[in-house]
């Protein structure tokens, strides 16, 4: 796994996939599920992954929080950077920082509060956690008026932030103020666009981002990489190509749910059995799989047989 500290160059090497978390029946967390998502991001040419709100670290308790982060340092192949999550309430900040400093993750990135919170009291808060910590981390930005450009970058000034999950959906990603005055603001090299592939090739044209996140590259790994390399070509005809593979599995989960949809899809596609869901969320209904198991297959098998072809 990797373990040196994070350089803005680390952030476009990969796709930055965002997994699910592998439960058994009684929600311990299932180690060779998890080993074989992994293995197959892996296989793929991922070599980033990021635990966040796919994994729900949001209603993880302290003492599997801990068993995550011990089984996850011990799957991820050597070079593997692993990202793990902390908060988002400032109080599970507290508690998880000295779970983390305990570990080798290079760093760690805070889930975004809704309420209640304020603008400033969210820099105050990433900033006492990250001189907690010991060392950079990254935050992620969520909604409008969570943070402003400017306290973001105070923060990275500080030397207190290796980057930056931008996720503000718009319905109309070329048209974004705020993320206009962060790459006016913060060095543009350090955000990342995070919301899978349907706004990636805007961020990238429009806002001159470089590194996107991932949930579906966790069912076809070689595909987004594929639209990863052709945006740094700044080949933006064939990343559109590319990225009209995934927008039927982006209209389920954009429809149902995000996290419900991409934890179950793996599942149907027959690359991990990812098992229950942890509360407060729930896995899909009958009705809802036979929808997802079609669109995650034709995703998945595209994805393998365009290397056979190859």
């Amino acid at each position: 796994m990797k373990t040196s500290p994070v350089q803005p160059g680390d952030l476009p090497r990969s796709v930055l996939a965002v997994p699910p978390l592998a439960r058994h029946d009684d929600l311990s967390l299932n180690a060779e599920a998890n080993k074989a998502l992994i293995r197959y991001l892996e296989a793929g040419g991922i070599s980033t992954l990021m635990y966040g709100g796919n994994a729900n670290f949001y209603h993880i308790g302290l003492k599997q929080y801990a068993e995550a982060l011990e089984m996850l340092e011990e799957v991820a192949a050597e070079g593997t950077w692993v990202i793990p999550s902390a908060g988002p309430e400032f109080g599970r900040l507290q508690d998880q920082v000295s779970i983390l400093r305990d570990r080798a993750f290079p760093t760690a990135m805070v889930l975004p509060l809704t309420f209640p919170m304020t603008p400033d009291g969210v820099a105050t808060g990433l900033r006492h956690f990250a001189e907690a910590y010991g060392k950079k981390i990254i935050v992620y930005v969520k909604n409008e008026g969570y943070l402003t450009a400017d306290l973001l970058g105070k923060l990275v000034d500080d030397g207190l932030v290796c980057a930056i999950k931008y996720a503000v959906v718009r319905n109309d990603p070329k048209e974004d103020a705020l993320l206009a005055e962060m790459v006016e603001r913060i060095d543009r090299s350090i955000i990342i666009s995070g919301i899978g592939e349907r706004p990636a090739i805007d961020h990238f044209r429009h806002f001159g981002l470089s590194a996107f996140t991932s949930g579906s590259v966790c069912l076809a790994p070689r595909g987004s990489m594929a639209l990863l390399q052709a945006l740094k070509r700044e080949d933006y005809d064939g990343a559109e190509e590319i990225r009209q593979r995934y927008i039927p599995i982006e209209d389920l989960r954009d429809g149902i749910s995000p996290i419900r949809i991409l934890h179950d899809a793996i599942t149907l596609a027959g690359i991990a059995n990812m098992g229950p869901m942890l509360p407060m969320l729930s896995n899909l209904s009958e009705e809802e799989r036979a929808k997802v198991a079609p669109v995650a297959k034709q995703l998945a098998e595209g994805d393998a047989s365009r290397v056979s072809a190859a």
